[in-house]
């Protein structure tokens, strides 16, 4: 890195929108600089992404060495080590980075230690731990700072020990002896997953009236039925008003029910999963156009801000705050500055959507809610696991798969999944809907058998009467 070097594109933040922009801008030609304060890849694969997935999977394994006396086989027990569950998380998590620091080297990307500030017009200053600074001229800059847990304040406000943020509830010493998860979102529905598998007493906690909101309603209701038959305490319609912190040993919630009374109940540990904040302070965004609204930066479809030579992607620009979204986000982004031929904006009907707990989510395009108020006449399909040989045969019989069609085109409005492995199977929907497929060509479409992804099809001709195996 050559300090005070003016570069075609500066990046601000190594995350999967960040660093996925680099390494495309270095592909194009474009001198790029990637500034990182911390570790490479970011929140996602340190601490979101691919550490909670390396614990799930801890999860799921236990899970089949409990089942597996329905296969006819046996084990003495089924005893964990936390310790290690959570220690090759972090390995995972390691792994990756590293790997995120060869591709970037590879492609000769100039990788800055420290943060990025917005002195002036064109004019960026980076800081770094050891009080160094390097003022650099840019072409363009690509503001990829992502986002942090948001706190309640006043309400509930993380404190490292009782109450927690997904950090900490990544890396326990021990497990909790009883665990309350503030949020039903994604990021809350799969840490209250990992924990119940393990045996905690979890209660979760939603205000609006079910989990999984963003979801469609049908998915949603079935994904509360196996919870609950899994032993997880669902609250809808429910209001923190207060968490209090008794000891670093528990915590006390005070509770707004859908019924309007109120209850305190004692948990050993909370976590926060209410949402995330973009990071948007100390980047000095006084001294350019840049706009924010509701703490997230403004962009139009290609990803530019009101300051020119200045663009935002991922997590810092607002929802969905999904990695898939900031990776493709930046090759956009890199694209259009490089005047790249074929470049697009984002569609955001086309990204999927996926929850890592037992049962798995996952879902691309309208709701039926959603493709009803938008006046749509529609065509529903459905097809249970139950119904599916693969899944009988891998003792997985719970869940569905729904499928949403123009009654008038044939287009396939949305796709909604729960049951084993749907995450795996999300992408075929996606690239349905990436084509503008109709119903015509996902119906002679061959999937192979066995397979879970013959409920796909299947789906799709139950939504016009066709279903062989219904």
């Amino acid at each position: 890195m050559d300090a005070n070097k003016t570069y075609d594109v500066i990046i601000l933040g190594s995350g999967p929108g960040g660093y996925v922009a680099a390494i495309r801008s270095a592909q194009l030609g474009l001198t790029t600089a990637l500034v990182e304060r911390d570790k490479l890849g970011g929140v996602c694969l340190n601490w979101g992404c691919i550490p909670t997935k390396a614990l799930l999977r801890a999860a799921d394994i236990r899970d089949t060495i409990l089942d597996a006396e329905n296969f006819g086989l046996s084990f003495s027990d089924s005893n964990f080590d936390i310790k290690q569950i959570i220690n090759r998380s972090r390995q995972a998590a390691m792994r990756l980075s590293k790997g995120v620091e060869y591709l970037l080297n590879k492609n000769k990307v100039d990788v800055i230690k420290g943060e990025g500030r917005f002195t002036k017009t064109n004019e960026l200053r980076i800081s770094n731990n050891s009080d160094q600074t390097t003022t650099h001229n840019y072409n363009n800059v690509i503001i990829a700072t992502g986002a942090r847990a948001k706190s309640l304040p006043n309400i509930a406000e993380p404190n490292g020990t009782s109450i927690w943020t997904y950090k900490e509830a990544m890396t326990p010493q021990s497990l909790p002896k009883s665990l309350l998860v503030i949020g039903g979102g994604a990021i809350g529905v799969e840490f209250a997953s990992f924990y119940l598998r393990f045996g905690v007493p979890v209660t979760l906690i939603e205000s609006m009236p079910r989990i999984l909101p963003s979801e469609d309603e049908e998915i949603s209701e079935l994904a509360t039925k196996q919870f609950n038959d899994q032993g997880m305490a669902i609250k809808t319609n429910s209001t923190l008003k207060r968490l209090v912190a008794v000891s670093n040993n528990s915590v006390t919630a005070i509770i707004q029910n859908s019924n309007g009374s109120e209850e305190n109940l004692t948990f050993h540990r909370a976590i926060l999963a209410v949402g995330i904040v973009g990071n948007t302070e100390n980047l000095g965004l006084n001294n350019t156009n840049v706009k924010t609204v509701k703490g997230h930066i403004k962009t139009d479809q290609w990803m530019k801000t009101h300051e020119s030579g200045v663009y935002a992607i991922g997590d810092v620009t607002g929802p969905p705050w999904l990695a898939h979204k900031a990776s493709h986000e930046g090759i956009i982004c890199i694209e259009r500055i490089a005047n790249f031929d074929g470049v697009a904006p984002l569609n955001i009907d086309n990204i999927p959507s996926c929850t890592y707990s037992r049962p798995q989510i996952a879902s691309v395009g309208l709701t039926e809610g959603e493709a009803l108020e938008n006046g749509y006449k529609i065509k529903i399909g459905r097809f249970p696991f139950s119904a599916n040989g693969k899944a009988i045969a891998l003792g997985e019989p719970q869940g569905m798969i729904k499928t949403i069609f123009d009654d008038k085109t044939g287009e396939l409005l949305g796709a909604h999944m729960i049951g084993s492995e749907v995450t795996e199977l999300i992408h075929g929907y996606t690239i349905a809907k990436t084509m503008e497929c109709t119903e015509a060509d996902l119906i002679h479409t061959i999937f192979p058998h066995p397979t879970l992804s013959e409920m796909m099809h299947e789906s799709v001709l139950d939504a016009y009467n066709r279903s062989i195996h219904i």
